[in-house]
């Protein structure tokens, strides 16, 4: 028997890979490619921006002063001071572009795309604690983790056989 093939996530806007491209590198500089991995574990995987609509886009951004590349470690793209600027005084702009992808659908069956969100959200603050995170906290969230994992198989065990 076949797995029912997942929900389809929302569809996105124009405008929304800018919105996406000022908001992950407001967290971080990142490279091209890094930038289409942020946004698809932003949204679960549901949103995957190809790269002929990225880098157009990084290009336009640059243009407009927003972003600048640097080539020390291989085109690594950061906000310029402008770009910090505009994403500070657009928190809304943003957001929105992240909003279609964590709402729960009013549907009866569960919708995977969320939960494959939601995943995705724990995998990127869990690689933030990694990479820029203390000791101490990488310590804590080591115990989150196990806790969390300790959880998730419970619900598996105390699961009623249908």
């Amino acid at each position: 028997m076949t797995q029912p093939e997942p929900p389809r996530g929302p569809r996105v806007k124009r405008g929304d890979v800018r919105a996406a491209i000022l908001d992950v590198l407001a967290v971080e500089p990142l490279n091209g490619y890094q930038v289409i991995q942020q946004i698809a574990e932003r949204t679960g995987g549901q949103w995957k921006p190809s790269p002929g609509s990225v880098y157009p886009t990084i290009s336009q951004l640059e243009d407009e002063g927003l972003v600048v590349g640097d080539d020390e470690r291989g085109r690594t793209l950061r906000l310029t001071e402008a770009g910090q600027t505009y994403v500070a005084e657009h928190p809304e702009e943003l957001a929105a572009v992240w909003a279609s992808f964590d709402e729960v659908p009013a549907e009866d069956g569960p919708d995977l795309s969320v939960l494959k969100n939601e995943i995705g959200q724990l995998m990127s603050a869990t690689w933030q604690i990694l990479t820029n995170g203390t000791d101490e906290q990488r310590k804590d969230a080591m115990a989150v983790l196990i806790e969390t994992r300790r959880k998730l198989y419970g619900l598996l065990a105390d699961e009623d056989p249908r």
